[in-house]
C-alpha cells in the first residue's frame, strides 16, 4: 500500500445512545500501571502530554496518587510527590482523583499515629484529591477509623477495599469464603463507605468465582461494587465479564501501553465488548488510540530500560501458587540477584506459603507482601537445620505484637514467642487498635528536622520516610546536590543510545582499520553490557603493559562457621552466612545482604554485649537489626544513615 494512500477510520459513534447502565471504569495509568510495570518511575513531565486527553475519556476517575508513589518519587526521581498532585490538577480538571490509602499506613510502611494519619488525609485532599480508596493488609478495619473521620471531615469520597486472598485454589474454605467477603463489605458499608472496592492485587480472581462474589456483595450492600484485578496470572479479562454480568458497577484498567503483564487488563478491548450493549461505557475509541500513541511514541522509550524483557510470556501462572503480587516478585527476584543467590529463588517459592501461614494466612499486599517475601528470603538464605527464623524482621516483630493489626488466623505460637523475646514495647502481643498504643508523632518529627521542613507537606513526608524525606528536603531546597540518577533522561538520550546499540549490534560501532595490527599475547576479553543487550569486546592494550585486576574485598558474613576458599563462578554455598571471624584484635560485622543503613543503635566506643542490636538495615522496605556477634568496643563504623551497602560491606568491628 502506498504512503499516500489513508486508511479510512470506522466509524464507532462516539454520540451513541447512551447505555441504560453504562459500566464505569477507572483508569489505573498513571499510578498502578507503571508502579506495575516499571517500578513506578514515572515522572510527571510524562504525565503532562496527555493529562488533558485523558480528562476527556469520561473515565469515573483517574488514579494519580498514593501506593509506592510517594515513596519512590522523592527517594529515586527528586520528585516532590504534593506537588505531583497540584500540578496534574491544573491540567486534569473534570476527572475525580483517586489514590490509594493504606489506611492507618498512609502511603508507608508500618502503622503511624493518628495526628500523622489525619495531617497527611487532610493535606491529601486540600492538595486536589478526591476519592480515597482505602485498604489494610490484613482487612482488620479497626485501622481505618483515623483516616475515615477526616475522609468524611473533607467532604471526600471513601472507597473501602477488600484485599481479595486465597487458601484454596478457588475461592471457598474455611477462611477466605464468600460469607468472609460479604461480611467485610457490611462493614465497610456500617463506617460510610461511598463506595467497596474488591482488591485482586496478584490476580487471583477466577471467573466463575468473580460471578457469586459480585452477586453475592450486590445483594449484602447497598453501595457501588468496583473491581481492581490485576493481569498477572492471565485470568483478569475473563473475570472482568463475569464480574459485569453478575453487576458490578465500576472497574479498573489502563491504556494498553501500560497494561498487562504485572499491571491490568487494557480498557480499549472492553470498551469495544461492551459497544452497543446495555453495559456500553460511551467511550470513544479514536480518543482512546490518540492517547496511546502519546504514551506509545514519546513517553515509553523513556523507561523501557526497567521494563522486564526477559519473559516471552505476558502471564505468569504460578502466581496462583505463591500468590506474590508482580512488583513484590521483582523485587524478590532482585534481592536475590544482589546476593549473588537467584538459584535459590526456587526454595523461596516453597518457603513463602509457609511463613504466610505461620504468619496468620495474610494476604499479600503492602506491606503484608513485604513482610512475608522479605522473611522468606531471610529464611531460606540464613536459617540453619537447626533453627528456622534466625533473622527475624523488624516489620515481623511489629506483626507478632499486634502493630500491624489482627490476623485472619492467629499466628505460629512458636514463632510470636521468638519475635518478641526482648521486644522493646514487651514480650505479649496487644489486642487494641494499634494505633493506640503509638504516640504522637508530628512534633517529634518537627523537633527532629527542623527548619528544613518549611510546611507541613514537608513535615509529613520527612515523618514516614525520616532518612530518605530528609535526603530529599536537603535537595529540594539546595542543601545538597542530587545524584545523576534521580535525574529524568530526555528522549534525546534514549535514541543516541539506542543508536550505540544499532551500530553495535551491525559491528558498526568503530569501522575497521584495514591496516589493523596482530593481536597479542595480552589480549583481553570482556563483557560489556548496554541495558539488556550483551557484547563481547576484546582489548589488547598499548604501550606499558598494566595488570587487569581489581583489589578483592575480604569478607567475613556475620553468622556463620569458618569461612571456606570460595570456587571460582560458583553461587554462595551454605544457606547459613559464617560466623564473624576475629580479624586481628577484633572482629568484623559485614552487611549481610544489601541494604541502606537506617541507623547506627550504637556510636564507636559504644560498649556492647553479644545479641545487641548494633546497626539497623534495610532491605526491600524492610528492617533488619544486626546485632553484635560478641562481647566488646564499637570501632570503625564505616557508613552513616542513609548509606547504601553492598553485601559483606563492613559495618564496623567489635573490638
Amino acid at each position: 500500500m502506498s504512503d499516500q494512500v489513508k486508511m479510512t477510520p470506522l466509524n464507532y459513534a462516539p454520540d451513541r445512545a447512551a447505555a441504560k447502565n453504562p459500566l464505569k471504569i477507572m483508569d489505573l495509568s498513571l499510578r498502578d500501571g507503571h508502579q506495575s510495570l516499571f517500578a513506578t518511575r514515572g515522572r510527571t513531565e510524562d504525565m503532562i502530554p496527555v493529562a488533558e486527553m485523558m480528562d476527556e475519556v469520561g473515565f469515573w476517575a483517574i488514579e494519580t496518587w498514593g501506593g509506592a508513589t510517594f515513596d519512590t518519587m522523592h527517594r529515586f526521581l527528586n520528585e516532590d510527590p504534593w506537588e505531583r498532585l497540584r500540578t496534574l490538577k491544573r491540567y486534569i480538571k473534570k476527572t475525580p482523583f483517586s489514590m490509594l490509602l493504606r489506611a492507618q499506613n498512609l502511603v508507608g510502611y508500618r502503622n503511624y499515629a493518628d495526628d500523622l494519619a489525619y495531617a497527611f488525609v487532610d493535606r491529601a485532599a486540600e492538595n486536589g484529591m478526591d476519592v480515597f480508596r482505602t485498604f489494610d493488609a490484613l482487612n482488620d478495619y479497626r485501622n481505618f477509623e483515623t483516616v475515615v473521620k477526616q475522609i468524611k471531615k473533607s467532604g471526600k469520597h471513601f472507597q473501602g477495599c477488600i484485599c481479595y486472598t486465597l487458601t484454596e485454589p478457588r475461592l471457598g474454605g474455611e477462611v477466605y469464603n464468600l460469607d468472609y467477603y460479604t461480611d467485610r463489605a457490611k462493614s465497610l458499608e456500617s463506617m460510610g463507605a461511598d463506595s467497596i472496592c474488591v482488591k485482586d492485587m496478584a490476580g487471583l480472581m477466577a471467573p466463575y468465582d468473580a460471578y457469586p462474589l459480585i452477586k453475592a456483595l450486590k445483594k449484602a450492600v447497598s453501595v457501588p461494587i468496583h473491581l481492581h484485578s490485576h493481569f498477572t496470572s492471565g485470568m483478569s479479562p475473563m473475570t472482568h465479564l463475569k464480574a459485569i454480568e453478575a453487576g458490578v458497577d465500576i472497574i479498573d484498567t489502563c491504556m494498553t501501553p501500560y497494561a498487562y503483564r504485572t499491571s491490568h487488563a487494557a480498557v480499549e478491548p472492553l470498551v469495544m465488548t461492551l459497544l452497543g450493549t446495555n453495559r456500553d461505557t460511551g467511550f470513544d475509541i479514536k480518543k482512546l488510540a490518540a492517547i496511546n500513541e502519546i504514551f506509545e511514541k514519546e513517553i515509553l522509550p523513556k523507561y523501557k530500560h526497567l521494563l522486564d524483557d526477559s519473559k516471552v510470556s505476558i502471564i505468569d501462572i504460578n502466581v496462583l501458587l505463591h500468590q506474590t503480587p508482580g512488583g513484590m516478585l521483582s523485587n524478590l527476584v532482585n534481592q536475590l540477584r544482589e546476593m549473588d543467590a537467584l538459584d535459590k529463588i526456587d526454595e523461596v517459592y516453597k518457603e513463602l506459603p509457609k511463613v504466610r501461614k505461620d504468619l496468620g494466612q495474610i494476604p499479600l499486599v503492602t506491606p503484608t507482601s513485604q513482610i512475608v517475601g522479605v522473611q522468606t528470603v531471610n529464611n531460606v538464605l540464613h536459617d540453619t537445620p537447626d533453627e528456622r527464623y534466625k533473622m527475624i524482621t523488624g516489620q515481623v516483630k511489629d506483626l507478632c505484637y499486634g502493630l500491624y493489626g489482627k490476623t485472619a488466623v492467629p499466628i505460629n505460637a512458636e514463632l510470636q514467642k521468638k519475635a518478641l523475646k526482648g521486644y522493646p514495647r514487651g514480650e505479649e502481643p496487644i489486642t487494641c487498635r494499634p494505633a493506640e498504643v503509638l504516640e504522637p508523632e508530628l512534633d517529634k518529627a518537627k523537633a527532629e528536622i527542623g527548619d528544613l521542613a518549611v510546611d507541613m507537606d514537608d513535615l509529613i513526608l520527612y515523618a514516614q520516610f525520616p532518612v530518605t524525606g530528609r535526603k530529599f528536603l536537603e535537595w529540594k531546597y539546595g542543601k545538597a546536590e542530587p545524584p545523576a540518577s534521580v535525574k529524568p533522561i530526555t528522549m534525546e538520550e534514549v535514541k543516541k543510545k539506542d543508536e550505540i546499540i544499532k551500530k553495535a549490534k551491525a559491528g558498526l560501532l568503530v569501522e575497521a582499520k584495514a591496516d589493523a595490527p596482530e593481536k597479542s599475547e595480552n589480549i583481553r576479553s570482556f563483557n560489556v553490557f548496554v541495558d539488556n543487550e550483551y557484547f563481547s569486546v576484546e582489548v589488547d592494550p598499548t604501550g606499558e603493559m598494566q595488570a587487569f585486576s581489581a583489589p578483592v574485598q575480604q569478607t567475613r558474613p556475620v553468622q556463620a562457621a569458618a569461612p571456606a576458599r570460595k570456587a571460582p563462578v560458583a553461587a554462595p554455598a551454605a544457606a547459613a552466612p559464617p560466623v564473624p571471624e576475629a580479624v586481628g584484635d577484633g572482629t568484623l560485622m559485614l552487611a549481610p545482604m544489601p541494604g541502606m543503613i537506617v541507623s547506627f543503635a550504637k556510636k564507636s566506643g559504644d560498649t556492647v554485649k553479644k545479641g545487641d542490636t548494633v546497626v539497623v538495615l534495610e532491605a526491600m522496605k524492610m528492617e533488619n537489626s544486626l546485632t553484635a556477634p560478641c562481647d566488646g568496643t564499637v570501632q570503625g563504623i564505616k557508613f552513616a544513615s542513609g548509606d547504601t551497602v553492598a553485601k559483606g560491606a563492613v559495618l564496623c568491628a567489635i573490638v
